[in-house]
C-alpha cells in the first residue's frame, strides 16, 4: 500500500494531536469524519481541556465512543466570551445538522396577530413571518387554530375589521359579517374614527391580559347609554359585554401569576424525547406546540434540553421568563445568552412548588402523552414498512419513499408533485412541486409530463448526492400509473443509470374502484395485495397524500393564473401599482388604451414607468 492509499487515521490518537496547538480559551470546535462531514459541534469554556476529554482512550459513553472512533480531523474557532461559544455553537448546529448532536427537527414559525396603525380604521389580522408591516404585533401563538380562535374572539367583542385594505376601499354596503355582530362596518361609514380608534385600544389592553378594565368601562357606558334613552348602542355594549364574559369563562384555566413566560418541559423514553412547550402571554395561554429532537440513547436530559432551547430561540424572541421541568447544563450562561438577544433580562426557572411547578406539571403530562403516541404510531409505521419491503421484495424497510402525481386540467397549468414518506410518517418539509415546463409535450401527455418530474428529480439528486451518502436518495418510488407509466420512468432511470431503485406503479384496479388496486413493476406481471392488507391502506393513503399535494398545487397555480393581467409582465409595475392602475382605469385592456397624460394621473405613477407602461402596450404601433 502506497502513503497515498493510507487510510486515514481516527480516534483518540488524532484528537491528542490537536492538544498542542490549542490553548484554554473558550470556543467552538467540530469533529470530522474521513470524508470531511461534520460528526459533532461544541462549545468549551477551555478548549484544550474539554479536547484532552475526548483524547482519553477509555470512560466515555457508547455514543461518545462512536463520535471518537470516527473522528478523522477537527476544527476550531474562539470567541471572546462562554456566551459567544454558546450561540456560536448553536448557529452550527443548525446549519450542520451534525450526526451526534441532539438536533430540533421542527423549525417552523409562529403566527403572530397585527393589529395595523397606518389607517383611520386599523385592520387586526394573522401575520407570520417578517415583521415588516407597520402596526403592533402580539404572540407568539402556538398555531393558526390558536391565532384563528382569539381573533373570532376579538371580533365577537370588538367589531374589528379583518378584510383586506383593497376589499375595504371598494365596499359599497356592509358586508355578512357586520350583519353577524362580527364587525362594525367602518368601511361605510357606521362608525367614526374616534370611536374606531376607542375599540382597538381596547383589543390591544385585552391582548395585554387587561380584559376586567375593558369589562368595566362597557358597563359604565352602558349604563349611560340606557340613561339617555340610547337603547339601540346600550343593547351593542350589552352584547359586548357578554361575549367578552363568555371569552374569560373559556379562559378559566389561563395562570395568574404568570404574564409572560414559555413552559418547556422535557420527557424522555426508550432512546427518544418529546418537548412541550406552552406559550403564556399577558396571563392568557396561547397554545402549545410538541417537538421530538433527534436524540441518542445516551444523551442526559440537561443536555437535550440545553440544546432545544438553543436551537429554538435561534431565530425567535425569547420571553421574560423560561419556566423549566430539568435544568439545562448552564443555566446562568443560557440566562446571559438570551438576555443579550432579547435586550432585557430572560430567567431560566425550575420551580418545585406553587402555579409555576403545576403549570410544568401539566406540560409534562402532555411530553409524556405525547410521546407514548408518537412511539405507538412509529411502531406502526415500522410494520407497515417491513410489510411494503416483503410485498414488493425490496431488500428491506424503506427508510425514504418518494411519491409522484400529475395534476392539469387539459394540460393547461400542469404540475407534478412529490411526497415523501419515512418511519417517522409523512416528511411534509420534504415535498416538491414542479411545474411543468416541457413546450413540446402535447397537452394532457401524462408520460411525458412524469418523465419530465423524474427527469429533473434525477438531475438534481446526482447533483446535490451524488455518492448517495447524504440521505436525499429514495429506496422506494411509488408512480401513480400503470404499465405506461412504469415504462416511462423507467426509461429514464435506465438513462441515468439508477436502476437499482425499486420502482412500483399504482393503478386504479377494475371500475376504478378504491382497494382494487393493480401494481405494476418493471420485468414482472401486475399484481395485487389483499382487500383487507394495512399495506394496501398504507399505499393507498400514501397515493391519496400525492395527489392532494399535486391537485393544491395545480389550483393555486390556477388561481394565479386566473387573477393574471399583461401588467405582470411591465417591469417596474408590482402589485401595488397594479392595483392603483386596475381601480383607476378599470381593466388591464383600458390601462393599454391609455395615453402618457392618463397614465400620469395615476398616483404613484411616475413619468418614467408611464413611459414604461405605454411603450409596453404600443411597441410597434
Amino acid at each position: 500500500m502506497t502513503v497515498k492509499d493510507e487510510i486515514p487515521k481516527t480516534g483518540y490518537e488524532v484528537i491528542q494531536s490537536y492538544l498542542k496547538t490549542i490553548d484554554g480559551s473558550p470556543g467552538v470546535y467540530r469533529m470530522l469524519d474521513a470524508e470531511s462531514r461534520v460528526l459533532y459541534v461544541g462549545k468549551a469554556r477551555n478548549l484544550r481541556a474539554r479536547v484532552s476529554n475526548y483524547a482519553r482512550p477509555s470512560g466515555h459513553s457508547g455514543r461518545i465512543t462512536r463520535m471518537i472512533s470516527n473522528t478523522a480531523s477537527m476544527m476550531f474557532l474562539t470567541t471572546k466570551t462562554e456566551t459567544e461559544a454558546l450561540l456560536l455553537e448553536q448557529n452550527l448546529i443548525k446549519q450542520l445538522k451534525p450526526k451526534f448532536n441532539v438536533l430540533l427537527r421542527d423549525d417552523k414559525s409562529f403566527p403572530n396577530i397585527l393589529v395595523t396603525d397606518d389607517q383611520d380604521y386599523p385592520q387586526i389580522k394573522k401575520h407570520r413571518g417578517a415583521k415588516k408591516e407597520k402596526g403592533s404585533y402580539y404572540g407568539p401563538f402556538a398555531s393558526a387554530g390558536a391565532v384563528n380562535r382569539t381573533l373570532n374572539q376579538l371580533q365577537r367583542v370588538f367589531l374589528l375589521r379583518d378584510c383586506s385594505n383593497a376589499m375595504f376601499e371598494s365596499r359599497t354596503r356592509p358586508c355578512l359579517q357586520h350583519q353577524i355582530k362580527r364587525c362594525s362596518a367602518p368601511c361605510v361609514g357606521k362608525i367614526s374614527p374616534e370611536e374606531y380608534q376607542k375599540t382597538v385600544q381596547d383589543a390591544q389592553k385585552f391582548l395585554n391580559g387587561k380584559s376586567t378594565d375593558i369589562q368595566g368601562r362597557l358597563a359604565s357606558e352602558m349604563a349611560k347609554a340606557s340613561e339617555e334613552m340610547e337603547f339601540e348602542r346600550a343593547a351593542a355594549l350589552r352584547d359586548r359585554i357578554k361575549a367578552l364574559t363568555q371569552v374569560q369563562t373559556a379562559q378559566g384555566i389561563n395562570p395568574q401569576g404568570v404574564s409572560e413566560a414559555d413552559i418547556i418541559a422535557l420527557h424522555m423514553a426508550q432512546g427518544q424525547a418529546c418537548v412541550q412547550v406552552f406559550f403564556i402571554r399577558a396571563n392568557q395561554n396561547w397554545g402549545n406546540r410538541d417537538y421530538y429532537p433527534r436524540v441518542g440513547p445516551d444523551v442526559d436530559a440537561a443536555e437535550v434540553l440545553e440544546a432545544f432551547i438553543g436551537q429554538f430561540y435561534d431565530t425567535r424572541e425569547p420571553p421574560r421568563q423560561l419556566i423549566l421541568s430539568n435544568e439545562v447544563e448552564n443555566m446562568d450562561l443560557m440566562a446571559d445568552a438570551l438576555s443579550g438577544k432579547l435586550g432585557r433580562k430572560v430567567e431560566l426557572l425550575v420551580p418545585k412548588r406553587g402555579e409555576k411547578a403545576e403549570l410544568v406539571d401539566g406540560a409534562l403530562r402532555n411530553a409524556r402523552e405525547s410521546l407514548a403516541r408518537k412511539m405507538a404510531e412509529t411502531a406502526t409505521q415500522a410494520n407497515l414498512l417491513k410489510g411494503l419491503a416483503e410485498a414488493f421484495d425490496l431488500d428491506g424497510p424503506p427508510q425514504r419513499i418518494e411519491v409522484y402525481d400529475n395534476s392539469h386540467i387539459q394540460g393547461t397549468n400542469a404540475v407534478g408533485g412529490m411526497i415523501v414518506a419515512g418511519p417517522d410518517g409523512m416528511m411534509k418539509n420534504q415535498y416538491r412541486k414542479f411545474n411543468i415546463r416541457g413546450e413540446e409535450l402535447t397537452p394532457g401527455d401524462d408520460f411525458g409530463m412524469m418523465k419530465e418530474v423524474l427527469t429533473r428529480r434525477l438531475k438534481r439528486l446526482l447533483k446535490e448526492d451524488p455518492d448517495r451518502s447524504l440521505g436525499m436518495w429514495p429506496e422506494l418510488l411509488l408512480i401513480d400509473g400503470g404499465a405506461g407509466q412504469v415504462s416511462a420512468v423507467a426509461s429514464i432511470m435506465r438513462e441515468y443509470g439508477v436502476e437499482d431503485i425499486p420502482m412500483v406503479g399504482v393503478a386504479k384496479g377494475v371500475d376504478r374502484d378504491a382497494g382494487k388496486e393493480e401494481f405494476y413493476r418493471v420485468g414482472k406481471r401486475p399484481m395485487a395485495l389483499r382487500h383487507n392488507d394495512p399495506v394496501l391502506y398504507f399505499i393507498q393513503r400514501l397515493r391519496d397524500e400525492a395527489h392532494r399535494f399535486a391537485i393544491g398545487t395545480h389550483r393555486a397555480k390556477r388561481a394565479k393564473a386566473v387573477g393574471a393581467t399583461p401588467l405582470d409582465d411591465v417591469p417596474g409595475v408590482g402589485a401595488a401599482r397594479k392595483r392603483a392602475l386596475l381601480a383607476h382605469f378599470g381593466s388591464a385592456k383600458a390601462v393599454g388604451r391609455a395615453n402618457l397624460n392618463d397614465l400620469l394621473a395615476v398616483e404613484g405613477v411616475s413619468r418614467a414607468l408611464a413611459e414604461r407602461i405605454y411603450a409596453f402596450f404600443h411597441e410597434g404601433g
